[in-house]
């Protein structure tokens, strides 16, 4: 399948929600800030300053804000990586399962 054949699967295999949550990265032990821009039950596009590389796994942290509702945390690996002008990465991440 090709990488145009696949895109479009995912956009209608999955439902994504648009978001502008603050998120934390971990990798390679780092912390380093993010904003979850959308987020499906697949995997999640992030913005940030860390550089990351096709095939990196990295953790994701989204605080839920409420005690009543546990935060977000997954394992996951970068599918996408794409620069944006402003010296920030749009990064595109699959989830490899929830923590």
């Amino acid at each position: 399948m090709s990488q145009d054949e696949r895109n479009f699967t995912e956009k209608r295999d999955f439902l994504r929600m648009r978001l502008n949550s603050n998120a934390t990265l971990v990798f390679n032990d780092n912390e380093f800030p993010a904003v979850c821009r959308d987020l499906s039950s697949s995997g999640m596009q992030l913005e940030t300053e860390c550089a990351l590389a096709l095939g990196d796994r990295v953790l994701v942290h989204i605080a839920s804000g409420l005690d009543s509702f546990e935060d977000l945390q997954a394992e996951a690996e970068v599918v996408r990586v794409n620069e944006l002008p402003a010296g920030t990465r749009l990064v595109g991440v699959s989830v490899i399962r929830m923590i």
